[in-house]
């Protein structure tokens, strides 16, 4: 306005260069071209052996080179334990590995690696945050594998957002996968949990990492579950059974085994077995039950390893269809070993440990039950029957209560496998009025 002119004006464009899109130095990319699939060489992936036949089920077979691993779980549950013994793994067949920390100090870092007796040749710890700092230090080293413990506290110092915001998370992510590709390091990425159990942070995260895994369990127990969400170099149906002990994770090779082995010896009330399938993998599983007259004015429900809703919809569909009450008792439900029971196909155990408890009759100690109770009262067929009924088996099982739809391929089991003798030892029942029926024969 001083100057009293029109169009003096001048624009002036100012271009902001992306924070977060650093190259990674020392690496030449090249623009990729559109390429026939029919031309493209599928070889196999070349994959490292983790020398633990857990931790190899879970991963296909191994590590990837230029993979990104995200592994989730709650506070104390074992994630950075099980991270170290990767660590020892990895620097036991001479490669190296670059342990980022924003958590915990180098110093806490190796007192839990004395604990595990951690192989700490080849093993560099670095307690920074700024990721721009840790990629200047994998330039340096040229490691085999690095790990950042967490995502959550890894930060770009030229962004505006706060450490740990979804943009950050996201930028620093990208970055990874980038490095990861160009270079051929593997990324093992240690990423916190909300509430609800989910990995913290924009759901994307999920999308732009190449495997994920949720490490799960009781912390009161030892039992722990390494189970795979996401993996593109292999299945998604495997999970890793573990026990934490004092030198870190251990696998289980008979998991079965192990959670039954705390079984009563003679048959008790409220006591039934049932097999469910982790993955690919058949577990027999404990279920205990427990009702006591209520005194409150509504009851209490309390499920331990257990779905809580699944198991008020099994009482309700017990007292309508089956004219068991339980509205006037407090009901119980525990899954021994620290396991978490999520399919349906135990509902006629959780049942029939219910009746078993209601009525303090026992089942008998081998006995086996399986199926799905509908709303209506009908027991539903349940999956991969034969690889169920070869766990049970296998750890002397000699009663069988199973639902009348698997029947035909419960039979063709036994006889393709020439136990025939067991097919006279197998309840089939359609509906939970003969579920109810074969628990009065036990008395």
């Amino acid at each position: 306005p001083s100057c009293g002119e029109w169009n003096t004006y001048v624009e002036e464009i100012v271009r902001k260069e992306p924070v977060n899109r650093r190259p990674v130095s020392g690496i030449e990319t090249q623009k990729p071209k559109p390429v026939i699939l029919s031309e493209i060489i599928a070889d196999d992936e070349p994959r490292i052996n983790m020398h633990d036949n857990e931790l190899n089920r879970v991963l296909g077979g191994g590590l990837v080179p230029g993979s990104l691993v995200l592994i989730g779980g709650e506070p104390g549950i074992g994630k950075s334990t099980l991270i170290l013994q990767i660590c020892d793994s990895f620097t036991k067949m001479g490669k190296t590995v670059l342990y980022c920390s924003g958590e915990e100090s180098d110093i806490q870092i190796k007192m839990r690696a004395e604990r595990l007796s951690v192989n700490t040749e080849g093993c560099f710890v670095f307690a920074e945050s700024n990721l721009e700092t840790i990629l200047a230090e994998v330039d340096k080293l040229h490691p085999d594998m690095v790990i950042i413990d967490s995502i959550q506290t890894t930060y770009l110092p030229n962004s505006s957002s706060a450490m740990g915001s979804p943009t950050q998370i996201r930028d620093c992510t990208a970055i990874l996968v980038k490095m990861a590709k160009e270079s051929g390091i593997i990324v093992m990425i240690i990423g916190h949990v909300t509430k609800e159990g989910n990995i913290a942070g924009p759901r994307i995260l999920e999308h732009m990492v190449d495997v994920v895994f949720y490490l799960e369990g009781d912390r009161n127990y030892q039992f722990r579950v390494l189970r795979t969400v996401k993996n593109r170099f292999g299945s998604t149906s495997e999970s890793g059974l573990f026990v934490m002990g004092r030198k870190g994770l251990k696998g289980i090779d008979d998991p079965s085994k192990y959670l039954l082995k705390g079984i009563q010896k003679a048959p008790v009330s409220g006591s039934t077995v049932a097999a469910c399938m982790e993955g690919l993998r058949p577990i027999l599983i404990e279920v205990q039950a427990l009702t006591v007259h209520s005194v409150l004015a509504v009851p209490r429900r309390i499920a331990s390893g257990y779905d809580f809703n699944r198991l008020v919809i099994l009482l309700a569909v017990l007292e309508k269809k089956g004219e068991i009450p339980f509205s006037a008792d407090d009901v119980y439900l525990n899954v021994a070993g620290g396991y978490k029971l999520k399919e349906t196909a135990a509902d006629l155990s959780v049942a029939l440990a219910l009746f078993s408890v209601k009525y303090d009759i026992p089942l008998k100690k081998f006995c086996m039950a399986l199926g799905e109770i509908g709303l209506t009262g009908e027991i539903l067929p349940v999956s991969k029957l034969s690889l169920r009924l070869k766990e049970a088996v296998k750890m002397n099982f000699t009663e069988f209560v199973l639902p009348e739809r698997n029947q035909e391929e419960a039979e063709n089991y036994f006889k393709d496998n020439h136990r025939e003798e067991l097919l006279s030892h197998v309840v089939f029942i359609n509906h939970l009025e003969e579920a109810i029926h074969f628990f009065k024969s036990q008395v």
